[in-house]
């Protein structure tokens, strides 16, 4: 199969600045585990330059194997104890002003990892009560205790990634739907908290299917987006369709914006965390206008 190669936009640009050597010099010594390395994230430059890392707990082994992700499937190991305080350490020794917690799908737990998640919530607000708590979360397969368990934690946004548009949706993910996390977005904006979702372009979605995946999101009360490429990470998982242009992008996102999105952020490198403290810093200030 021929693969398309990829266009001069994606080009990564090195990273830099004084908060980024702080950093990643934490995270060399205490051997910290985060996303933006691990994920081989484009923006990690940025955004540790400017104060915000993702950090993944419940393990790396994840029991759910949707195609566009390259994270280990199978049976995980037990859930680590230790590791809402260490979470709250490493966020108070890289100075975080913005801290992004994600997760593996954890089916094999009662509550699908839910109360750990609030540990961790908990005790990163303790230890670091001015860094603002961001969590992209799993679906909790629709489980409303396990979902109100979360949100008891008072995170200061929850974000839920829809991925891609209905009808790519049953090729793309292998346990959670369209509707269902529709649903799960809906349920924590109807209770008041800000609520974030994101879309990988590029998996053979048409232009007017991702508009109506943004007016879907809207009416569920979705705050803000992301709208960013699809790269594939490894070999076994899904091929790229198309490469989005940055014009597209940015056309995008303005009628985003128009559609009613507090915050937008659409282009090539974009992903679930990018500029997340410049994105809440907007909403916050539209909610005290």
């Amino acid at each position: 199969m021929n693969r398309i190669q990829k266009p001069e936009w994606l080009k990564i640009k090195l990273a830099s600045g004084a908060q980024y050597g702080v950093v990643s010099d934490v995270v060399k010594k205490h051997r910290l585990n985060t996303i933006c390395s691990s994920g081989k994230c484009p923006n990690i430059g940025e955004c540790w330059s400017m104060g915000t890392a993702t950090f993944m707990i419940l393990g790396d082994i994840c029991t759910r194997s949707c195609k566009f992700c390259a994270t280990l499937t199978g049976k995980p190991l037990p859930v680590n104890e230790e590791e809402p305080s260490g979470i709250a350490e490493s966020v108070r020794l890289m100075q975080l002003k913005h801290c992004v917690l994600t997760s593996v799908d954890r089916d094999d737990l009662p509550d699908g990892g839910a109360s750990h998640w609030s540990k961790v919530i908990r005790e990163v607000r303790a230890v670091n009560p001015e860094t603002v708590i961001e969590v992209l979360i799993p679906d909790f397969d629709g489980d409303i205790a396990s979902m109100n368990t979360l949100m008891a934690a008072k995170p200061d946004i929850i974000g839920h990634n829809l991925e891609t548009v209905a009808r790519l949706t049953p090729l793309v993910r292998s346990r959670a739907s369209y509707q269902g996390s529709l649903e799960v977005l809906r349920f924590y904006a109807k209770a008041g908290m800000i609520t974030k979702s994101g879309l990988m372009l590029g998996l053979g979605e048409t232009l007017e299917e991702i508009l109506d995946t943004m007016r879907d999101l809207r009416e569920a009360g979705c705050h803000f987006l992301t709208l960013g490429q699809y790269l594939q990470p490894g070999l076994k998982n899904l091929p790229v369709s198309s490469y989005i242009h940055p014009d597209v992008f940015a056309s995008l996102g303005i009628q985003g914006r128009a559609m009613g999105f507090s915050h937008v952020e659409s282009g090539p490198l974009v992903r679930s965390s990018y500029r997340a403290e410049k994105s809440f810093r907007e909403v916050q200030s539209e909610y005290h206008a």
